[in-house]
């Protein structure tokens, strides 16, 4: 029948029989205090190995990003160039603006599928923050800060201004 030992009957020979010696108890904690050593350096290469990944995998989408974008418009440069194309051989000048016009607007199509959008200028009223004024034409037809005309139209992608419109805003005529 084994003993059943409390602090009060403990028998001074069983003690040191049964549980493990100072050095051994040592030997255990330098063999797991290894284990974990190793554990945290391989944690460490991996934690290294992912970093770097990840780093490689950003730079591949900041190189490649615009991989789309490229696709859509490389039809349209083959619109042009088949328009131009076929200008050169019948001198057709009403079948080149057809073409080109076709082109214009597969291009809007590109660029609005990309969430790039026009800016409306025309008629509105000037906005710093979507209209850059390259010039003031004094109008009677038109209230002041009016845009008048749109020489170069800006685009905005989502919430974003991309290029601002270039335009003609109107003032007060002279009286």
């Amino acid at each position: 029948m084994a003993k059943q030992t409390t602090e009060a009957n403990v028998d001074p020979d069983d003690a040191d029989t049964n549980s493990p010696t100072l050095a051994e108890q040592l030997q255990a904690a330098l063999g797991e205090r290894d284990q974990y050593k190793e554990k945290w350096a391989r944690a460490l290469a991996d934690l290294d190995n992912f970093r770097k990944r990840v780093y490689r995998e950003m730079d591949d989408e900041r190189k490649y990003q615009s991989v789309p974008v490229l696709k859509s418009l490389l039809p349209i440069f083959d619109g042009l160039d088949r328009a131009v194309f076929a200008a050169s051989q019948s001198k057709n000048f009403d079948a080149l603006l057809h073409g080109v016009q076709m082109t214009i607007k597969q291009l809007e199509t590109a660029l609005g599928g990309h969430g790039a959008k026009p800016i409306v200028a025309a008629g509105q009223p000037f906005d710093p923050n979507l209209h850059e004024a390259i010039s003031q034409v004094p109008s009677a037809d038109h209230p002041p800060m009016t845009v008048m005309n749109d020489v170069e139209r800006g685009y905005t992608l989502h919430d974003r201004v991309i290029r601002p419109s270039k335009v003609i805003v109107s003032v007060a005529s002279p009286k």
